[in-house]
């Protein structure tokens, strides 16, 4: 069990080797800012990628002087993305980190066949979620990919999702594929899925559904219901049916729930960091320690 997101940085920090995370492009204000303390924390060792004069004004700005950091001058950001592609590839980076520029343009080069660094046919978005009213770090999956995932593509979610809580130290996640009812009803799609899933079992996992949230979170209300599972109020993992849920969900526990959030792409060679400029700087911050964590170049 995670705790919370302090037992995570100090995970990071235990470890015998800093991971390097590569931002493309790198002259943006609010992710140079997240990503100069992490570096100063002693977690990351950043490379920038980017217009270097524009660099070295932004880190000015921040009253850095990029000691410990590695900067790349490319001035073409297409350029740049393909540069954190190659690294990555070759080892020299654990994770890549989105800068100033636009998700599409980003994620174009990356999921290239040839040049970037797709590693499975499905690349998912996992946010992991800290609230002040769940007794652990939990995750909720797709939150920023994939738009309506049919069966096999939530599958393929899962597996991205427990891979990255297995490196993480969860054993066994308790994964909750969520719809409106814990009782498969015909006329919705979403239940039938969720107890296809669960009978067709998948690896390193507990699956769970359909179960509804306040199930799947909340030990009184299964209770009260007579819901009987491993999974039920002990959930590290939420399936969410769409991207709609799935964003909707994570934003209203950040926004008026109290909660912290960290972002990541998961499989490709490395985790990719698609971190919105409209995020909170902490939210960008343990986005980096998550992604840190989970990189390891295969």
């Amino acid at each position: 069990m995670i705790r919370d997101f302090s037992c995570l940085k100090e995970k990071l920090l235990s470890m015998p080797q800093k991971r390097r995370i590569a931002v493309t492009p790198a002259q943006d204000l609010h992710t140079l800012e997240a990503v100069i303390r992490a570096a100063e924390d002693g977690l990351v060792e950043p490379v920038l990628i980017g217009n270097e004069p524009e660099i070295r004004d932004i880190l000015g700005q921040l009253k850095s002087d990029g000691t410990g950091m590695e900067l790349i001058h490319i001035e073409d950001p297409t350029a740049c993305i393909q540069m954190a592609a190659d690294m990555a590839r070759d080892g020299l980076v654990d994770c890549i980190m989105k800068g100033k520029t636009e998700t599409g343009p980003l994620m174009k080069v990356l999921v290239n066949r040839e040049k970037g660094i797709r590693k499975s046919d499905t690349m998912s978005l996992l946010a992991f979620m800290e609230s002040p009213g769940y007794h652990k770090v939990f995750g909720i999956t797709d939150v920023g990919l994939l738009t309506y995932p049919d069966k096999e593509q939530k599958k393929a979610a899962i597996r991205n999702a427990v891979e990255a809580f297995h490196t993480l130290g969860v054993e066994m996640p308790k994964v909750a594929v969520l719809a409106a009812v814990e009782k498969v009803n015909p006329k919705m799609k979403e239940t039938v899925e969720a107890a296809e899933i669960k009978a067709e079992g998948l690896e390193g996992c507990v699956l769970e559904g359909p179960v509804s949230f306040d199930l799947a979170m909340d030990p009184e209300a299964a209770g009260v219901k007579g819901y009987v599972s491993p999974v039920a109020g002990d959930a590290d993992l939420l399936v969410v049916p769409d991207i709609v849920s799935g964003n909707v969900l994570a934003k209203s526990i950040t926004v008026i729930g109290g909660g912290r959030t960290g972002g990541v792409v998961l499989g490709a060679r490395v985790p990719v960091l698609l971190v919105s400029r409209a995020a909170k700087a902490d939210d960008k911050y343990m986005s980096i320690v998550l992604a840190a964590l989970i990189g390891k170049n295969e």
